[in-house]
């Protein structure tokens, strides 16, 4: 089972650099960073944690743009996997965010993946003119039209939300294929979504009873004539060895901490603590 960390990015505290850095030097495996465009003061769309329009954390208010923060990661390390904990590609045009994400894996070397979600706050979406019910359609479209500029020497793509001709769009990706992984509650319509659309699974942070999802997902995978098996990277709180025992036992690929977004001092010594309590072997 790998390990990641995800950073909660803000304009506080250590820079995403600096914690991609501490995290590749303490043995880790991957690196994440999360994406909200904007929070719209008045909101309909009740936050999954707390129930209402509050959030948890005014973290949501000053995230970093995770491709320029991912960006900054990339020049510092040259290991670890890039990725994000998730974006919003149905945010985005995707022509421009094809663009981006191919030359962030050409310039990283190869290293990135695509954690996305379908968006919670659909108040934030219809800023952007998502409606809130086309929201998994909008996803796989801009997931299928970037998927065509990765591929295709000449691309076009023909959709109920993206449209257009023959174009030219280098650099393409250095690798065959961008993982992409579904942050989403696990559940049958999820993973459906998933088996059509993506490569793994990426759980919400107060996500239970894995080992049944976990199964779940792997007959709905066959069900799709999928190949080999899915990513399933799980979001951890504290060490807990015990648990993470049982989660590489029922199929878990990855365990993802959260790192604080404090000094850069405070965080290489909870990554060294982290990596020491997992048996993850420093970089030398």
């Amino acid at each position: 089972m790998r390990y990641g960390i995800v950073l909660f990015t803000s304009d506080r505290g250590i820079t995403p650099a600096e914690a991609a850095a501490a995290a590749e030097q303490a043995g880790f495996d991957a690196f994440y960073v999360p994406e909200h465009t904007h929070i719209p003061v008045v909101r309909a769309a009740a936050h999954p944690r707390t129930g209402d329009a509050s959030l948890p954390d005014d973290r949501y208010l000053r995230t970093l743009d995770p491709w320029v923060a991912l960006a900054t990661a990339a020049a510092v390390t040259s290991r670890i996997t890039l990725s994000t904990a998730v974006a919003l590609p149905a945010e985005h045009h995707p022509i421009t965010l094809a663009k981006t994400l191919a030359s962030l894996d050409h310039l990283s070397g190869g290293r990135v993946s695509l954690g996305v979600g379908f968006g919670w706050n659909t108040d934030e979406l219809a800023h952007h003119g998502v409606p809130a019910n086309k929201r998994r359609t909008v996803l796989r479209e801009h997931l299928d039209a970037m998927r065509a500029i990765w591929s295709e020497e000449e691309a076009s793509f023909a959709g109920q939300f993206v449209n257009f001709g023959p174009s030219w769009s280098w650099p393409k990706p250095v690798q065959k294929r961008i993982p992409v992984i579904l942050g989403a509650a696990g559940t049958e319509q999820s993973f459906t979504w998933l088996a059509k659309n993506a490569d793994g699974w990426l759980t919400t942070p107060t996500e239970d009873g894995l080992d049944t999802k976990i199964e779940l997902l792997h007959r709905v995978w066959r069900e799709h004539e999928r190949t080999g098996t899915p990513e399933v990277i799980a979001l951890a709180g504290r060490h807990d060895s015990d648990q993470l025992a049982q989660w590489a036992e029922w199929g878990v690929t990855e365990a993802v901490f959260g790192v604080p977004d404090r000094d850069a001092d405070e965080v290489r010594g909870y990554l060294t603590r982290l990596a020491g309590k997992l048996g993850i072997e420093a970089a030398r």
